[in-house]
């Protein structure tokens, strides 16, 4: 590997590990086994990559953030409306039984710990009494929404209810979506990399009856691998729950703005700013 400037790539090598920068080289490599570079390959492009990375991933906490405040509003609102002020403890609105026991378990441990001075006045209070919905939830991590969300009978008209304010009209497909969402935040929550990353969750990409705007083709399977996809869903949803953001602008502003980044290596492929949405 070649080095425009020794004294900068040391100061990166003190503070930034090697091995979170070899996940942004690996395909830089003529020889995987004996681990060299292709001729011209410069650390200075893996710093590229690594700060485009990390720029993209804050765009996209952004976008969760918005989903995630608006499907607990939903949840919180829909479900207390139909079935009482501690939904989330009654057992005949879940489909699996032991699951609903260990999220009961779950969200009671973030209860438990939370310094939210709302729940802290809560447990000065009413100590005996079970703390609404609209409190508990409010402390609950996306992923503990998700199984919550998930676990609901299917039967209940709230969850479709849910599902249509989110833009989907099955509520499989926003199940679907939510688990891979929750798998992005965490990879972001914990700073790893999405760059070059096959996704372990691929959310559903065919969509029955858009609300939205969505794709007018099929999406190729290496699309669907890659962040692309998962990226995708999450502007369809902060298009139907913050119709003015500016996220897509924001993402489409980073691609332009580092033309000599492979962005393929996320499923950004060919037409892909054509698609109405991403237009």
């Amino acid at each position: 590997m070649l080095f425009s400037n020794e004294t900068q790539a040391l100061h990166y090598l003190k503070n930034i590990s090697y091995y979170r920068f070899k996940g942004y080289w690996w395909d830089m490599q003529q020889d995987f086994t004996e681990h060299t570079f292709k001729p011209n390959t410069y650390f200075e492009s893996v710093i590229k990559r690594y700060n485009f990375d990390r720029h993209l991933r804050l765009i996209l906490f952004d976008a969760i953030e918005r989903i995630e405040i608006a499907l607990r509003t939903k949840m919180i609102y829909h479900l207390s409306i139909g079935h009482g002020t501690t939904w989330y403890l009654d057992s005949k609105l879940f489909a699996d039984k032991d699951k609903h026991i260990d999220h009961i378990k779950h969200i009671q441990r973030e209860f438990n710990y939370s310094q939210e001075i709302f729940i802290k006045d809560h447990k000065k209070k009413h100590s005996e009494t079970d703390a609404e919905a609209w409190k508990i939830m409010e402390i609950a991590s996306m992923g503990t929404l998700s199984k919550f969300y998930k676990n609901l009978n299917h039967q209940l008209p709230e969850k479709s209810s849910i599902a249509k304010e989110m833009g989907l009209n099955l509520h499989s497909e926003l199940s679907s979506w939510l688990e891979s969402i929750v798998y992005v935040r965490n990879i972001i929550a914990h700073h790893s990399r999405l760059w070059s990353r096959n996704m372990v969750k691929k959310p559903v990409d065919s969509i029955n009856n858009t609300i939205g705007i969505w794709f007018e083709s099929n999406l190729q399977p290496v699309q669907k691998k890659k962040p692309f996809l998962i990226i995708s869903t999450m502007i369809y949803m902060c298009n139907e729950v913050t119709p003015n953001h500016k996220i897509k602008d924001k993402i489409r502003e980073l691609i332009d703005n580092n033309t000599d980044i492979p962005i393929y290596k996320l499923g950004f492929l060919g037409d892909w700013k054509s698609q109405p949405l991403w237009k």
